[in-house]
């Protein structure tokens, strides 16, 4: 494969012949995200400043003006792609008929499950604590099997995943495991016409084996150290064995990095004065379906278990995050529970 292979053609490369059923998610809804991704890096080219818009999402948090207007870019790609009858977003956190879609749900029950449709669940645009000093920011978009993601098995009907990167480049990590193939992980250069002439530059998207050359962390909520006494011994296990620090305070560049590098953790634990801030069904569900596809490993520092192992029953639920190699993720678990 082509270090600069066309996105179009690599998907049509990648899905096998004789699976029609996930057909359109390769064809038109994975070739939507990635316009949306390049309309997003349009968006923030073109504003001038950043500032808040005196609104308020339906979780209270404050919106920017790039906030909308990212939440516009991805609803009008969506608009577009008949396979996705509804989405939902940080922003819009309900399950609602896609613009295209409105008669969804159909008349006859048994359609759903006949017909190739999926479901969008995203956050437009992640890092809005750092957008105005203008560091690198993200979008997180997940793509679920069926008309909801609530009360469904991330594990098995979230099929793709994809982090949009905004800096000096716009770039995407793409994700996808379709039942009966193997997981696909792979780096995408986003051009300006988004997939049309989008490219892959790297095919294979994995975290590396030992031995490293050089060992990165990434510890958010570094405050909690000041509470959690394992935390911070977990930190001054990193500094002391000379662990890179990079750390922007932005997920998606953050984990981007360690995909990047082919090495990293990024730690974001939850004590009791700090509570969990990232939502399960618009952040960590799409990141841990990156990274598990990357090889490396993605878990609920409060519990130890696996991201993608509980559903959702609410789009607000939240926990922290653990996620990048796979040794480093289970240090980190030991580290933290005992």
């Amino acid at each position: 494969m082509s270090d600069t292979t066309k996105l179009l053609d690599f998907l049509q490369q990648r899905v096998p012949a004789d699976d029609a059923s996930h057909k359109m998610l390769c064809t038109t809804v994975l070739p939507a995200l990635v316009d949306a991704v390049a309309d997003i890096a349009r968006v923030l080219r073109a504003a001038s400043a950043v500032s808040q818009v005196g609104t308020a999402n339906a979780f209270g948090d404050d919106q920017l003006n790039v906030d909308i207007s990212s939440e516009e870019a991805v609803r009008k790609a969506l608009d577009s792609c008949s396979a996705v009858v509804t989405a939902s977003s940080e922003e819009d956190p309900v399950e609602k008929p896609n613009g295209c879609r409105p008669e969804w749900p159909p008349a006859h029950a048994e359609d759903d499950a006949r017909e190739e449709v999926y479901t969008v669940a995203f956050d437009p645009l992640d890092g809005s604590s750092i957008i105005a000093p203008n560091w690198s920011v993200g979008t997180i978009l997940g793509v679920w099997r069926g008309a909801s993601a609530l009360h469904q098995s991330p594990k098995q009907r979230q099929v793709a995943a994809v982090l949009g990167v905004y800096g000096p480049r716009t770039t995407a990590v793409v994700a996808l495991r379709i039942p009966g193939t193997s997981p696909l992980c792979f780096e995408v250069a986003v051009g300006e016409q988004g997939a049309d002439d989008s490219l892959v530059v790297r095919a294979d998207v994995k975290f590396a084996d030992a031995p490293f050359k050089t060992r990165y962390f990434a510890p958010a909520n570094l405050r909690a150290a000041a509470e959690d006494e394992n935390y911070m011994k977990l930190v001054t296990h990193y500094i002391q064995n000379k662990y890179t620090l990079r750390y922007s305070g932005g997920l998606v560049p953050d984990v981007v990095h360690a995909l990047v590098k082919g090495h990293g953790v990024y730690v974001s634990p939850v004590t009791a004065a700090s509570k969990a801030k990232l939502r399960r069904l618009y952040e960590l569900f799409p990141l841990a379906l990156i990274v598990e596809c990357a090889g490396g490993k993605a878990i609920d520092p409060a519990t130890g278990s696996d991201i993608l192992e509980h559903a959702s029953v609410d789009t607000d639920e939240r926990a922290g995050l653990v996620c990048g190699t796979a040794e480093e993720v289970e240090f980190v678990s030991k580290s933290l529970l005992g």
